[in-house]
């Protein structure tokens, strides 16, 4: 790994919210992913399961938590079992972590090696009476590829029929969504990383430039600054690209009067950043590239003071539509005869604005939280309107990450990082 370690408090207190809402004589397993296959010999780089990071800080393959905190064997009430390590590993594949190493990372004393799990697994279930596990719910996810998790479900069902099976997901949406102040941390590293990244890209950006360059200028900053690279397949989207929503080709020419969409964000420690800016080509807008980009910074200002304790995120979104219909008439994209004859479950401002505007942030991009109730201190948010022009060869978005307070506006963990139209053309022009 290349981030600092964290502190083993973050992944205790974890623990404690998760068993918190635990039914009483029951066990839960949480297992990381799989390292998957390419072809040949080849794979894929790791990526932890974000369950088990979240619970244990444990950032290797093949390594399961269980918590059972009715053991009546004290020991096993936290247990983690870990591949084991020797020499022959550590010099073909690096260290792996040790017993000792281990309690460091997660505070978790009770670790045992792989070899000993069905042993041990055994009588843990006996003492219970029903068992978590754990799968993916969320609802953007594409379920397609059977995990290490899904192959665990399918092996305790048959091993072990006569036990009741409940469901970590709804717990795990509730407590991930509430962020501890060494999370915030984490977030506000990966952003400032990111924050790096821009200020290079915007010294780097002229005309005939690519944008796989730009992806490059990117990554480049991440990883000199102990990021693995990009949270998520990054958006280099000039002239017309930038009304394609989830644009990921970056293989063209950014030309002169063009704007360039990048939505792009650094992780840190497995902590994702979400950030887009709109940037021109040249270094500096038209007037109608700036009246279309000033529209969404307002709606974003207006829409980040909504996002506060008690608001239902479904509110919110309905909130935000009114606020962009409004700038939409500004900018004659739409007219009061186009709001007259709308469809009501498609308003006349989704032509020009057809995504959401906020959604949660953590350890995933789109992380785990709970989207049917109110909004709550602690909760971590983006927030990116935007308007796309296909006519015009014109898309805006502009997005931060934000953490929602006890009172008053969020806190914006991008808050240095430019966003004023003037201030990034000055920026390019230095």
């Amino acid at each position: 790994m290349k981030y600092d370690r964290i502190n083993k408090e973050l992944f205790i207190h974890n623990r404690k919210e998760f068993v918190a809402e635990m039914d009483s004589h029951a066990l839960a397993v949480f297992n990381s992913n799989d390292i998957y296959p390419i072809s040949a010999d080849s794979t894929m780089s790791f990526q932890q399961h974000r369950d088990i990071f979240h619970l244990s800080g444990v950032d290797q393959e093949e390594s399961i938590l269980v918590l059972s905190p009715f053991s009546l064997n004290k020991s096993h009430r936290e247990v983690l079992f870990l591949k084991e390590t020797n020499e022959h590993i550590a010099v073909w594949e690096g260290e792996k972590l040790t017993k000792e190493a281990a309690f460091d990372t997660s505070g978790i004393k009770t670790v045992y090696w792989l070899s000993d799990f069905d042993r041990v697994f055994k009588q843990m279930m006996c003492e219970v009476d029903l068992i978590y596990l754990n799968t993916n719910e969320h609802l953007r996810a594409s379920t397609v590829v059977e995990t290490r998790e899904d192959r665990f479900i399918k092996k305790v069902k048959e091993s072990y029929p006569s036990h009741d099976v409940r469901r970590s997901a709804p717990i795990m949406h509730h407590i991930r969504s509430m962020k501890h102040k060494i999370e915030v941390n984490l977030m506000q590293k990966a952003c400032n990383i990111t924050k790096l990244g821009v200020e290079r890209v915007l010294g780097f950006v002229k005309p005939g430039v690519w944008e796989y360059e730009i992806e490059a200028e990117l990554m480049h900053e991440f990883l000199r600054n102990r990021s693995q690279g990009f949270a998520y397949t990054p958006i280099v989207a000039s002239g017309a690209s930038a009304c394609v929503l989830h644009y990921i080709q970056n293989n063209q020419q950014c030309k002169d009067g063009d704007v360039i969409l990048l939505d792009v964000g650094a992780e840190y420690a497995n902590y994702a950043s979400d950030l887009t800016r709109s940037i021109p080509v040249n270094g500096k807008f038209s007037q109608r590239q700036k009246e279309v980009y000033n529209a969404v910074l307002s709606v974003k200002k207006a829409a980040e003071k909504l996002l506060v304790p008690g608001t239902m995120l479904d509110d919110y979104h309905k909130e935000v539509g009114r606020l962009m219909e409004s700038q939409l008439l500004k900018l004659k994209l739409i007219d009061k005869t186009d709001i007259k004859s709308q469809d009501k479950n498609w308003p006349a401002y989704k032509k020009y604005f057809m995504h959401g505007t906020s959604h949660f942030i953590g350890l995933d991009t789109h992380d785990l939280g709970m989207y049917n109730e109110p909004i709550k201190a602690g909760m971590a948010f983006t927030c990116e309107p935007g308007i796309y022009i296909p006519e015009e060869n014109l898309g805006i978005r502009i997005e931060d990450d934000l953490i929602v307070q006890k009172s008053g506006a969020p806190f914006n963990l991008m808050g240095e990082i430019p966003i004023e139209a003037e201030e990034i053309e000055d920026l390019m022009n230095a």
